[in-house]
């Protein structure tokens, strides 16, 4: 897997008279799981909305690999590897856990399942599939039909679809949303077995994630990148303590 970078520059987006990014600039450098924390309201999902395309900035530039894609389609993203995990496929309720991952490996191929041929006869695309199934804690409920997972599950199956798409970058809009302790515990940990093997672009509001997780950390108030640094940096951040973590943060 070669290295790849993702950077933005002075990235804006206007929705009438509000600037919901407000020359945003970050680099997320290879292999390095980046965080974007921020109060609601912030422009975090504006701005990955940027990132993948399905949204079109209004000044700024966006470089993948070293090449402009602030202008090209989504699909031109997801093809030089930069996916956004809901993107990547439908999940099929009716289909076990296994079936759905080799569904989403057999599109990366650009191969067609024929129904009356069952995924079982795909055996290096079945095979990829239970190595991600494994990867992603999946092992127990390979066989599960999915309609019958729990929550947390489901949310990680999520990733492992968009893991047999061959990621080189991985964009997270708060997956752990909604989950109970448990389930927030098993993503945290599923999240940590994929660091330096895939950069990955974090939004979370759960801040024991974000701290036990990022390499870095990069702060957005109304649209505006207003700090980036360590974990430690951004805790001792007094712009960053008043905005978002409060003053009575621990350092």
């Amino acid at each position: 897997m070669n290295p790849i970078g993702l950077s933005t520059r002075d990235l804006v987006k206007r929705f009438g008279g509000l600037r919901a990014t407000d020359g945003v600039t970050l680099d997320i450098e290879p292999g390095e799981l980046h965080a974007i924390i921020g109060p609601n309201g912030a422009g975090k999902t504006t701005l990955i909305n940027l990132l993948t395309g399905e949204l079109r900035s209004d000044e700024g530039s966006i470089r993948l690999d070293g090449e402009e894609v602030g202008g090209t389609p989504v699909q031109h993203r997801v093809g030089k590897g930069l996916l956004r995990s809901y993107q990547i496929t439908s999940i099929f309720d009716a289909f076990t856990v296994i079936e759905n991952v080799c569904l989403g490996a057999l599109r990366k191929q650009g191969v067609r399942w024929a129904v009356w041929k069952p995924l079982s006869a795909y055996g290096e695309v079945m095979a990829k599939a239970r190595d991600i199934v494994e990867q992603c804690h999946l092992s127990d409920v390979a066989d599960t039909v999915v309609a019958n997972l729990a929550y947390g599950q489901r949310r990680q199956l999520e990733v492992a679809m968009s893991l047999a798409a061959d990621p080189r970058i991985l964009l997270l809009d708060e997956p752990m949303a909604g989950m109970s302790a448990a389930e927030g515990a098993a993503a945290i940990e599923l999240l940590r077995s994929l660091k330096g093997r895939y950069t990955i672009l974090l939004i979370e509001h759960d801040m024991n994630a974000v701290f036990s997780l990022a390499d870095r950390i990069s702060v957005l108030v109304y649209g505006k990148i207003v700090a980036t640094g360590s974990i430690e940096e951004i805790r001792n951040h007094p712009e960053v303590r008043r905005a978002y973590l409060g003053d009575d943060a621990d350092a």
